[in-house]
């Protein structure tokens, strides 16, 4: 299965810190980083995570919103 590359915006500080654990619970490769200039975010801090094609990031109550990494390097709102 082809992984492909996320990133998830968080309302809080704490919103990200847990969907980063929540990442390495479920064994995705996954760090925290600023929020690029083009995606805009109440705390400025994001989770980037790589998951399988048919992985949807679950909706935690602090995500903001969840972006895929696409071919051109820029960032798509993901589908649910």
């Amino acid at each position: 299965m082809r992984r492909m590359d996320f990133l998830a915006a968080f309302y809080t500080h704490y919103g990200a810190m847990r969907f980063y654990k929540h990442c390495a619970r479920e064994g995705l490769p996954a760090r925290m980083a600023p929020v690029p200039r083009e995606i805009s975010a109440s705390c400025g801090v994001c989770v980037l995570f790589s998951a399988g094609r048919a992985a949807r990031p679950e909706e935690h109550e602090d995500m903001e919103r969840c972006y895929v990494l696409t071919e051109n390097n820029a960032y798509a709102p993901a589908e649910g």
